[in-house]
């Protein structure tokens, strides 16, 4: 047999193989995006960028929030899900510190953001997973400040009366209202979500300028922290923008989630179908090139919001105790 030939033949082969396995549904799995970007440990020695959309796609050039800083403290630190956009950090930095000046709050517990290179989650999120969410724990920083391992298991708490979806009036005060009014007030900030109860009482309780009552919008849970959300930033061309809020207040359009939306499903509704696993292939292409880009940094230190690899003093090492390591425990699904 001629080479030629020979070599038409094996071409042929293939085709057929592959043709067979497309027809039997045997292809190549992409894989799996939770899988990927979850178990990455470093940020992505690229530039800051937001990828995508927030419930699909990735973060290159992460930073990470400190664990400690003078006025706040992160949350659930096993996560690792502290990264994020270097103007979400600074964001989270400057409201805390803002917040302690007017004598709001004495400091933030500071949630989940996003993972080291964004992503999807094994649990917990759909969005969260370009560098532009942060969730804000409804409870000031306690004095004496949280140890590390105490921080794995500190209890959520509501801030709603128990088996309602009113606001408990013996948690809520101003102080409440004024925090989640300087977030939203922040131009940086495109929106917010909190319980419908929080929103109700937010619309009740707010006089004279309400227009930041605009960006604050009701959604499922959401009663133990308030989300924020960061509009896509410059030298993110790539970046999808979240439609946007519109105008006013949006205190007319609350009775649909008590009267519809909140209320249990019939009897007889047929259950959601569980979505198909995210893979890499849905993402933007260039989240494959962030989950195989080199760390940032060599020594795994926190990388600050302006980029550089930060301290010790800016990372807060002088309010975390130095023995306080945290404990295994079972991760929490929120």
């Amino acid at each position: 047999m001629k080479p030629a030939s020979r070599t038409l033949r094996v071409f042929a082969t293939i085709a057929a193989a592959l043709a067979f396995l497309t027809t039997t549904g045997q292809t190549f799995a992409e894989p799996n995006a939770k899988q990927i970007f979850s178990a990455q440990r470093t940020a992505a020695a690229l530039p800051a960028e937001s990828l995508g959309f927030y419930t699909k796609g990735c973060l290159a050039g992460g930073a990470q929030l400190a664990a400690d800083g003078p006025t706040w403290q992160a949350m659930r630190l096993s996560r690792d899900r502290h990264y994020g956009h270097p103007t979400t950090v600074a964001f989270i930095e400057n409201l805390s510190r803002e917040a302690a000046r007017r004598g709001i709050w004495p400091g933030l517990l500071v949630g989940d953001m996003s993972q080291p290179r964004g992503g999807p989650m094994p649990y917990g999120h759909s969005s969260h997973q370009i560098g532009l969410d942060a969730d804000i724990w409804l409870q000031p920083m306690p004095t004496p400040r949280l140890t590390a391992a105490a921080r794995e298991d500190f209890p959520f708490r509501s801030v709603l009366k128990k088996g309602t979806f009113q606001v408990d009036d013996r948690i809520w005060n101003a102080r409440y209202r004024d925090l989640i009014k300087l977030a939203a007030e922040d131009s940086k900030v495109q929106r917010i979500f909190v319980h419908p109860g929080i929103k109700k009482k937010l619309c009740e309780t707010s006089s004279g300028d309400r227009v930041w009552l605009n960006k604050v919008r009701p959604y499922y849970g959401h009663h133990e922290h308030f989300h924020v959300r960061l509009f896509c930033q410059p030298g993110s061309p790539d970046c999808t923008e979240q439609k946007s809020t519109g105008r006013g207040d949006g205190c007319g359009d609350l009775d649909w989630w008590f009267d519809v939306a909140l209320q249990p499903p019939p009897p007889n509704a047929k259950p959601a179908k569980p979505k198909p696993a995210m893979t890499l292939a849905d993402l933007p292409k260039q989240c494959r090139a962030v989950a195989n880009a080199p760390a940032m940094g060599s020594s795994g230190a926190m990388i600050a919001a302006t980029g550089t690899k930060a301290t010790a003093a800016s990372v807060g090492l002088a309010y975390a105790p130095a023995g306080s390591v945290p404990i295994p425990t079972d991760r929490p699904e929120r």
